[in-house]
């Protein structure tokens, strides 16, 4: 018995056919002849048995009148229907049946002796409130609508669960008040519609058995199974609660069950790589694929056959095996019919899941019943393609979306500081798209910033990467001639003798200099006239192939060319850049806890880095010159600490490279504006442009009235235009120098006029290079006004 069948209900239920009765009594009177001798006859039958007008509350009587009843309901229930329909007469919430369709009874039978009706979900006193709901509406008049549909899950024979939805008609119900009824008013009403699970307060105001339900209720179902899967893996598919992937694909299954009606499936998933033309298994979903049968990915043209490759890769379309087994003999044990025979399926559906024309992925639905799954039955899937179509389509963009983060973290990430404003403008952008605005993504914008620049740069880059080329091509060249002069000794050929005589050509041209296009010209002279010439002397002598191969050993297979000397340059850039990056974003995580600031930095030939600071970049922060003092000093004792670690670092590298460190000074604050199209900031504005082009030039500026480079190596020169940076610069050099940064040695010169640029002047300050570690701890703009006090 329910628990709501054990807790007295506010109507008190009695067996009754009085209604029904009543219409077949004017059936008696009416001038349809036939339709009158059908009603005497039930009501003949009726009349030696009042009780059954008058009701009764004793339901073991139903089982003793039961010709009588099945008489009067012969109507209701029409035989030639039976079979088909699935209907009874019963009382609501209460487990007592009345009469009921061949049908109901097939479907109740299949289900099992174990098998309990139940309503889906009832909740906790739903079944009193809504006989509640039906005595305010037809006893007190209001029209109040508590419905809401009723539905039955029950297995078949097969254990295939089955879907019903109940309707109920309840024409041949009275609702009379018994002494324990109580007035209900227009304030009693409100109470309770706004209380509506308040079970307590329902049954106040309408007590236990308070109301008699006289006569009975024919209810009606519908197998609405189909409906109800589809609705099942649409909900699954649009779910993002995947987080238990083992349930999430368990009752995905179960509902592929219920939508073919077959016990005996199992559903799979691949995804497709159109890229590399394969198959790949969904990572994290716990989706078995029976195409893979456990691998991680398969080409696509090994595990499928041609027929089954043109229908899914190509034209997009249905793939039904009905007889795995047969086509495994016929087509000679090939695949797919191998790989899926080895798992014991015997029939199968592959559904291609394309949008736009391209393939994303495939569901797969095999069965270990030959022939049940089919061309035929297949067709079904028509129904549920397009949610599931959606549903990758959402799982791949969402898939790419953090495909996306990734490569945006390693590579070009958005800074955190300003991540906030993106995320703004991101939900702005969300917002508009989903109110059917035309959803623009707006360029952001940070207003009067106040930049700082510096680099640590790698003094005459080009002139040690041209000797390293140098060095390099003049070696290959000089290999290339000891073996074309063993070959002219071995067989006196003119053709190798003009071949050594251009090889020395190319020595000469480069002994002195190399020019801009003279590793092109060797690298294409090797490539096609020497090569060639190599490749036919190792099969003609065993000595010279010899030569050859100790020759071909030290060819790089990256460049196609000697790669020692520019190896060792390349490494060795590679590594300052390395180990002063480093320095620089461990001293960054650090500074933004000063006040936020954006920060981004470029490796070159050197390090590179852009600071800007200012109140639009800070979310929550105010801003105070404070802060754009403390960041400049930080600043140059960061750069310090990285002229010491290069300083450290030079016996380690194979070519002991210079470095020459500058800090370029802006006054004035400025915009940046974030390029969507080059995903980048960029500073905005004409006027504040100028800033950009004294960044690009002012490293080969040279002294004015001299033929000397600004930048020289152990020295910080520090760049500026105006009087008030010169003296707050010169401060944080003495604060510095009494810290142990810096040496006695400081000047300041004027810089020749730039293109466009004119009245630069420079501070110099030589760097002190310490052996021992070089602390970390940053000194504060406090420290250095405390240290001015002293």
């Amino acid at each position: 018995m329910k628990v709501e069948e054990k807790m007295l209900m506010p109507l008190k239920y009695v067996v009754s056919f009085d209604k029904l009765l009543q219409k077949y009594e004017k059936q008696l009177n009416g001038d349809d002849a036939f339709l009158a001798a059908t009603a005497k006859r039930i009501l003949d039958a009726q009349k030696e048995y009042p009780i059954l007008r008058e009701g009764f509350t004793d339901f073991t009587l139903l089982d003793k009148y039961r010709d009588v009843i099945d008489k009067i309901l012969q109507d209701t229930f029409t035989d030639a229907l039976s079979n088909n329909e699935i209907k009874v007469a019963s009382l609501p919430y209460r487990d007592v049946i009345i009469k009921t369709s061949r049908r109901f009874q097939q479907i109740i039978k299949e289900a099992g002796v174990e098998y309990e009706a139940e309503m889906r979900n009832p909740g906790d006193g739903l079944s009193y409130i809504m006989s509640c709901v039906v005595i305010l509406n037809a006893h007190f008049g209001y029209n109040l609508d508590f419905s809401r549909p009723f539905f039955y899950d029950i297995p078949d024979a097969f254990g295939v669960m089955r879907h019903y939805r109940m309707l109920y008609n309840a024409d041949f119900v009275e609702i009379i008040p018994t002494d324990k009824s109580k007035e209900i008013t227009q304030e009693d009403v409100d109470e309770l519609l706004e209380n509506p699970y308040a079970l307590e307060l329902w049954r106040e105001k309408i007590p236990p058995e308070s109301f008699i339900f006289k006569g009975f209720v024919i209810a009606n179902m519908f197998d609405v199974t189909m409906e109800q899967a589809i609705s099942d893996i649409k909900s699954k598919l649009i779910s993002k609660d995947n987080f238990r992937p083992g349930i999430y694909m368990q009752e995905l299954q179960e509902a592929f069950k219920s939508f073919f009606r077959l016990p005996n499936i199992k559903v799979g998933f691949t995804s497709y790589n159109v890229r590399k033309d394969q198959f790949e298994e969904i990572a994290g979903m716990s989706f078995e694929s029976f195409l893979l049968n456990g691998n991680e990915a398969f080409d696509c043209k090994e595990v499928l056959c041609q027929s089954s490759y043109t229908k899914l890769i190509k034209d997009n379309t249905y793939f039904t095996i009905t007889d795995v087994d047969r086509n495994f003999e016929v087509s000679g044990g090939t695949d797919p019919y191998r790989t899926l025979r080895e798992q014991d399926v015997k029939s199968a559906i592959f559904a291609p899941i394309a949008f736009e024309g391209k393939l994303l992925g495939v569901l797969e639905i095999v069965s270990d019943k030959k022939g049940v799954l089919n061309g035929v039955n297949a067709q079904k899937l028509d129904d549920i393609m397009p949610f599931i179509v959606s549903a990758v389509v959402r799982t791949k963009n969402e898939e790419n979306n953090r495909i996306d983060a990734v490569i945006q973290n390693e590579c070009t990430s958005v800074h955190a500081s300003v991540y906030w404003r993106f995320e703004e403008e991101a939900k702005r952008f969300i917002a508009d798209q989903l109110e059917g605005r035309q959803p623009v993504f707006k360029e952001i914008v940070f207003k009067d910033v106040y930049p700082l620049f510096g680099q640590i740069d790698i003094k005459d880059s080009s002139k040690a990467r041209n000797l390293a080329i140098q060095r390099d091509l003049m070696i290959q060249l000089s290999e290339i001639n000891t073996v074309l002069t063993a070959a002219l000794e071995a067989k006196q050929l003119p053709a190798y003798e003009e071949l050594i005589f251009r090889v020395n050509n190319h020595l000469e041209s480069i002994k002195e200099t190399l020019y801009t296009n003279s590793e092109q010209a060797i690298f294409d002279f090797v490539k096609t006239e020497i090569t060639p010439v190599f490749e036919h002397l190792k099969k003609l002598d065993s000595s010279l192939k010899k030569r050859i191969l100790r020759y071909e050993s030290k060819i790089d297979m990256g460049t196609d060319s000697y790669y020692d000397h520019r190896k060792n340059y390349d490494e060795s850039v590679t590594l300052i850049n390395k180990r002063l990056s480093a320095v620089l974003d461990k001293r960054q995580e650090e500074a933004q806890t000063m006040f936020p600031h954006y920060y981004e930095r470029y490796k070159t030939d050197g390090v590179e880095h852009n600071l800007y600071i200012g109140a639009s970049i800070s979310e929550n922060m105010e801003f105070n010159d404070l802060y754009l003092n403390n960041l400049r000093l930080w600043q140059l004792q960061v750069m310090c600490e990285m002229e010491n670690v290069h300083y450290a670092l030079k016996p380690e590298l194979a070519i002991p490279l210079d470095a020459t460190s500058l800090i370029l000074v802006h006054n004035t604050s400025l915009s940046i504006r974030f390029r969507m199209d080059e995903k980048q900031f960029d500073v905005d504005g004409t006027y504040n442009a100028r800033y950009e082009v004294i960044k690009k030039r002012i490293d080969k500026s040279y002294i004015k009235g001299t033929e000397q480079r600004l930048t020289q190596k152990g020295m910080i020169s520090i760049v500026y235009s105006q009087k008030k940076d010169e003296l707050e610069y010169l401060r944080y050099i003495k604060f510095l120098r009494s810290k142990g940064c810096f040496t006695d040695k400081v000047e300041i010169v004027e810089l020749e006029g730039l293109q466009g640029v004119s009245g630069l002047k420079a501070i110099r300050a030589e760097i002190l290079y310490k052996k021992e570690q070089q602390s970390e701890k940053s000194y504060t703009y406090a420290d250095l006004m405390a240290t001015l006090k002293d």
